[in-house]
């Protein structure tokens, strides 16, 4: 489901019927130079590529390069991850007053409280 330009009380109503259905759901809109995006897509699993890091034995080469970790790319594993996204309520919900909160605020975009 994707919304745009709904007010927030539509979005968050959608959101838990979506999220309670195993909807994938994403809303967003634009406010002049600003906008915003949020996705929730329940439980999402995926599979990601990661190259195999050869170790270097000592004294085979010389140089300041030695100690180093080499990547060999013809050597790559699939690893397999999962991540669990959050409802638009549970974001919207953030307590900025605590200690947490507060160094969360400072990597936080401005634009984020364009739907506050």
């Amino acid at each position: 489901v994707c919304l745009t330009c709904c007010p927030r009380d539509v979005m968050v109503k959608i959101n838990q019927i979506c999220h309670k259905n195993s909807v994938k759901f994403f809303t967003g809109d634009v406010f002049g130079y600003h906008g915003y995006m949020f996705a929730d897509l329940g439980e999402h699993e995926f599979v990601e590529e990661k190259t195999k890091v050869a170790k270097v034995s000592p004294g085979v080469e010389d140089g300041p390069d030695t100690k180093k970790a080499k990547l060999d790319s013809s050597e790559t594993t699939m690893v397999k991850k999962r991540v669990v996204f959050c409802q638009l309520k549970e974001a919207l919900a953030v307590d900025w007053s605590g200690e947490k909160a507060k160094a969360a605020l400072k990597r936080t975009t401005p634009d984020y409280f364009l739907l506050q």
